[in-house]
């Protein structure tokens, strides 16, 4: 299974969920890879620390091949990196994606990411896609590489105006080259309970039909500690409320 965590907005929590769904998956057994399409490589930095080696494999250099023919090209597997968590695999990022990115585009390589992804279907199984902030190559890439779509939500009142166009840019990737992508829920993150414009713009949502899912990420400062140890939730404080959150919300997520 293929997620694809994705909202054009930035500061939504994609990285936040997208490594706490993978650890969790990688923690019940599942073999789990994330890939960092967002050349900031939040998630990489997430899972990985500072523990990247500057000669390292990485998804800049995998893209880079499919630029230029070569007669023993490698494999998508031998990108892949292990993290210091059992079954947690990462397809890590690199700057050199945001200088890719133009050639990519111009020589219409938007397929490539989903070649490469059924080429380590039988290797791992769940993948997670990281997305950059913005509706460019990486992201329609991802869309059109993935299964099911994730979009974070943060309770503000920009995120709502900006989500029927989000929809609508995920339809349009669905008609034009995914007829199997979907939308499998919209995850409601930093949510405060007791602050009505939360409150009142996940009602909206509901009363609307969009697919909420269930339970909402509480806003926790246990995050940025999470975030700078590079140590998801799951191992870092199983017993956290925040915690049993994200294992809620993996619960809920189509298998």
């Amino acid at each position: 299974m293929r997620y694809v965590v994705f909202n054009q907005k930035g500061g939504v929590g994609k990285s936040t969920i997208t490594c706490n769904l993978a650890a969790i998956s990688a923690h019940q057994g599942l073999r789990t890879l994330v890939v960092d399409l967002d050349p900031q490589g939040n998630s990489t930095h997430y899972l990985l620390g500072d523990a990247v080696a500057d000669d390292a494999p990485h998804l800049g250099g995998l893209f880079d091949q499919v630029l230029h023919f070569s007669m023993r090209p490698k494999a998508p597997i031998d990108f892949v990196l292990p993290t210091p968590f059992e079954n947690l695999f990462v397809l890590a990022s690199h700057p050199v994606l945001e200088e890719l990115q133009s050639k990519l585009e111009s020589r219409y390589k938007i397929y490539k990411l989903r070649e490469a992804l059924e080429s380590l279907a039988p290797h791992f199984d769940r993948i997670y896609i990281d997305t950059p902030p913005a509706l460019n190559f990486y992201t329609r890439s991802a869309l059109i590489a993935g299964g099911g779509c994730l979009i974070p939500f943060d309770c503000d009142a920009f995120s709502r105006r900006a989500l029927d166009a989000l929809l609508e840019n995920i339809q349009e990737i669905r008609a034009d080259h995914n007829a199997q992508l979907r939308v499998d829920g919209i995850v409601v993150n930093q949510y405060q309970p007791r602050a009505n414009l939360p409150q009142q713009l996940v009602q909206q949502l509901v009363d609307e039909g969009l697919p909420v899912l269930q339970p909402y990420l509480s806003a926790s400062v246990k995050i940025r500690e999470s975030h700078q140890r590079s140590q998801p939730m799951v191992h870092m404080d199983p017993k956290h409320k925040l915690t049993q959150e994200f294992q809620k919300l993996h619960e809920a997520l189509p298998a």
